[in-house]
C-alpha cells in the first residue's frame, strides 16, 4: 500500500507537521522537530508550506 505524508492527528505539538514527517519515515518526532530547530530559516518556510498543503490524518 502507497503511504501519503499527511499532517498527524495525534503526533503534534502546533500542526502536526512533524509528526506526519516522523510517521511517514517511521522515526521519532523528537528528532524531526530537532531538525527542524536548527534548520529554523529554510525550514520556517517549509513548515508553513506543508501546514498549508499537507491534509491531515483522520483519527481513529
Amino acid at each position: 500500500m502507497h503511504q501519503k505524508l499527511t499532517r498527524s492527528s495525534t503526533d503534534k505539538a502546533l500542526y502536526g507537521v512533524c509528526g506526519g514527517i516522523a510517521e511517514f519515515f517511521g522515526i521519532s518526532s523528537f528528532i524531526v522537530r530537532v531538525i527542524f530547530l536548527f534548520t529554523s530559516g529554510l525550514s520556517f518556510w517549509v513548515y508553513i508550506f506543508l501546514v498549508w498543503g499537507l491534509d491531515e490524518r483522520p483519527s481513529l
